[in-house]
C-alpha cells in the first residue's frame, strides 16, 4: 500500500491497514462532552468509597452472610495449620465466596489474578481460577440492550449476529456480528443492572474494608482500603463505553506519534464505530489474529514470537514514558497477534493516564535502570504518588540500606530473605508507601510481559533486551527525555550492563540472563522462604500434622 492509498486516519492513530472504515475525528457522534463526562465519573466513583457508618443495609447483609462465615472457617481451621495452609485456604474461601457474590465481586477477583508480585501469590492463583466464571446473559437480554441503546431493531443495524458471545466478562460480554453494510464487527455489550450493582457494591466494600486492616494475612499485605480506591478508580470508567472508545483513540494516537506508519507499527488498536457507540454497546472493528501465548502455531506460521514480543514492549513503553497514556489491563484474552506479526490491543476499559509529574517520574525510573541509580529511584517513586512529596530522599535511602551494595538474593539464606523482607516493607509503609492506579497499571502490566517470556521468547538474554530497549529509548528520543527530566543529553550516559547487572544484584562474571534462569532464580527463593515458613510454624502444629 503506498502512502497516497493509506487511509487517512493511520496518519494520526495506530489501526490496521485495511479498514471497514475511516475513523474521522471531527465526526464522532458519541464524543461530545467526554472530557467533562471522565471528570465526573471520577469523581462519582471516589464518593462511593469515601468512610460510611451505615452501608446500603440490604447489600452488607448478603456480603456479611457470605464472606463471615468464609473467615470464620480460616480463622477456625486453616489459621491454625501454619502460614502456608493458612494463606492458601483464605484465598480459597475468599475466591468462592466472591463468586457467590456476582459480578462487582468477580471483576476485583479478576484485578487480584493479574497482580502476580504485588499480591500474594496464593491469592493471585486461586483467583485466576474465577476468571471464566462469569454465565452469559440471554441473547434476548442482549438484544433488548442492544435496541434500546441504538434506538432500532437489531436487524436494522447487524445482518448477522451471533447469539453466543466470544467472550463473557462481569462488566460485559462480546459478539461477533456483520453491519447491514457488510462491514466484520465485535459487539461489546453491557450486562443490565450492572452499573447500579457495581456502586451498590462499591459502597459496602468500602464500609468492610478497614474492618480487616490487620486482622488477616492476605488483607494486610494488599491494604484492603487502599486496594477498593483502587478498584473502585478503575472500574468506574469501565461503566461507560463512551469512555472506552475514547481511550481506545487516544492508545491508538499515542502509539502512531512513537512509531510512524512509515516506519512499522508493533501495535494496533480496533477502530470503534463513529455512530454505533453508546454507554451500553460498542461497536468495534474486529480483528484476527493467533492467540496470545500460542508460541507454537505462530512458530510454525514462520512469525519470530521472541521479536514480536520485544517490539510491542517498546512500543508499550514509548508510549507510556513519552506520553502518560497505556492499556492498563494486559492479559492473554486481550491480545492477538495478527498474521504479519503486529499485536493486536482489544478491551480498552482499563487504561492506565499519568499526570505530567506522574509521567516524568516512571521516566525517571525506567531511564535510571541503565545506571542503578537509587538516588533518581526513589525521586522517581516520590513523583509518581508512590511516595509522599515530603519524604526526605536521603533517610528513605539510608533506612532501606539502598546505598549498600546489592546483595543476589540467591546468596541469602531463609532467614536473611524473610528478615529483608519484613524490614523494607516496615520501612515503606512507615513512610506512608502506597500504590497509585497508574503504578500498579504499569507493574501489573509488566509482570504480565514478564510472564510472556516463558512462551514467547524463554531463551533470549533478559540482560541484552534490557540494555536494547533503554538504548533505543535513548538514541530515538534522547534530547526529549533529557529535557523532560531536567539535564543535557550529554548526562544521559551510556547505557550497559553494569547497573543493570547490579540492579539484578548480579556479579560482574554474569554476562547473559535468560528467563528460564531467571524463574529458576525466583524458584530457588520460593523455596527458601517455604522452608523457612514450614520451620518457624508452632510446635503443636507439627504434632496435629503427624511424622
Amino acid at each position: 500500500m503506498t502512502d497516497h492509498d493509506a487511509p487517512a486516519d493511520l496518519e494520526w492513530g495506530a489501526f490496521s491497514d485495511n479498514p471497514p472504515w475511516v475513523v474521522d475525528q471531527a465526526h464522532l457522534e458519541w464524543r461530545h462532552g467526554l472530557r467533562e463526562l471522565r471528570s465526573s465519573t471520577t469523581a462519582r466513583t471516589r464518593a462511593l468509597t469515601r468512610p460510611s457508618l451505615v452501608p446500603p443495609a440490604g447489600a452488607a447483609i448478603r456480603v456479611l452472610s457470605v464472606l463471615g462465615p468464609a473467615l470464620g472457617l480460616w480463622y477456625l481451621v486453616d489459621r491454625r495449620h501454619g502460614r502456608g495452609p493458612s494463606r492458601r485456604g483464605l484465598s480459597h474461601r475468599l475466591r468462592v465466596a466472591f463468586e457467590r457474590l456476582g459480578p462487582t465481586y468477580i471483576k476485583l477477583g479478576q484485578i487480584l489474578s493479574a497482580g502476580e508480585g504485588v499480591f500474594p501469590e496464593e491469592l493471585v492463583g486461586e483467583f485466576r481460577l474465577c476468571r471464566d466464571q462469569v454465565p452469559a446473559e440471554s441473547f434476548e437480554t442482549v438484544r433488548r440492550t442492544v435496541e434500546a441503546d441504538l434506538g432500532r431493531p437489531l436487524e436494522a443495524v447487524f445482518s448477522s449476529f451471533d447469539e453466543v458471545p466470544i467472550a463473557a466478562a462481569s462488566i460485559a460480554q462480546a459478539h461477533a456480528a456483520r453491519l447491514v453494510t457488510g462491514e466484520e464487527v465485535v459487539v461489546k455489550v453491557q450486562r443490565p443492572g450492572i452499573d447500579r450493582a457495581v456502586r451498590r457494591d462499591l459502597k459496602v466494600m468500602a464500609w468492610v474494608a478497614p474492618m480487616l486492616v490487620g486482622r488477616i494475612p492476605v488483607a494486610a499485605l494488599a491494604n484492603p482500603p487502599a486496594l477498593i480506591d483502587l478498584f473502585a478508580e478503575t472500574i468506574g470508567e469501565e461503566l461507560d463505553f463512551r469512555l472506552e472508545a475514547e481511550n481506545m483513540l487516544d492508545v491508538a494516537h499515542v502509539l502512531a506519534r512513537t512509531a510512524p506508519a512509515a516506519t512499522g507499527r508493533a501495535l494496533v488498536v480496533p477502530r470503534p464505530h463513529p455512530r454505533l457507540v453508546t454507554r451500553r454497546v460498542l461497536v468495534m472493528e474486529r480483528l484476527h489474529g493467533y492467540a496470545w501465548g500460542d508460541a507454537a502455531t505462530m512458530r510454525a506460521a514462520g512469525i519470530d514470537t521472541a521479536q514480536v514480543l520485544m517490539a510491542a514492549l517498546i512500543a508499550f513503553l514509548e508510549g507510556l514514558v513519552l506520553f502518560g497514556v497505556f492499556h492498563g489491563d494486559l492479559h492473554a484474552g486481550n491480545l492477538l497477534v495478527c498474521a504479519d506479526g503486529r499485536v493486536a490491543l482489544l478491551d480498552f476499559g482499563i487504561t492506565g493516564r499519568l499526570d505530567e509529574r506522574g509521567r516524568r517520574g516512571l521516566l525517571r525510573l525506567v531511564m535510571s535502570a541503565a545506571t542503578n541509580d537509587v538516588r533518581a529511584q526513589v525521586e522517581a517513586m516520590r513523583e509518581l504518588g508512590a511516595l509522599p512529596g515530603d519524604v526526605d530522599v536521603d533517610r528513605v535511602i539510608a533506612d532501606l540500606r539502598l546505598d549498600q551494595p546489592v546483595v543476589d538474593p540467591t546468596t541469602m539464606d531463609a532467614e536473611q530473605l524473610t528478615r529483608e523482607i519484613r524490614e523494607i516493607t516496615k520501612a515503606l509503609l512507615g513512610y506512608g508507601a502506597r500504590m497509585p492506579k497508574a503504578l500498579m497499571l504499569f507493574v501489573k502490566d509488566m509482570l504480565f510481559i514478564d510472564n510472556s517470556m516463558a512462551t514467547m521468547a524463554p531463551d533470549v538474554d533478559v540482560l541484552a533486551q534490557i540494555v536494547t530497549i533503554l538504548t533505543h529509548l535513548q538514541s530515538r528520543h534522547g534530547a526529549r527525555i533529557a529535557h523532560d527530566l531536567g539535564m543535557a543529553p550529554s548526562d544521559l550516559g551510556d547505557v550497559g550492563l553494569d547497573g543493570i547487572r547490579s540492579a539484578f544484584g548480579l556479579g560482574d562474571e554474569v554476562e547473559h540472563l535468560t528467563h528460564r534462569e531467571i524463574q529458576e532464580r525466583r524458584r530457588l527463593i520460593q523455596k527458601r522462604l517455604h522452608q523457612r515458613h514450614r520451620s518457624h510454624r508452632p510446635q503443636w502444629s507439627k504434632e496435629r500434622d503427624g511424622p
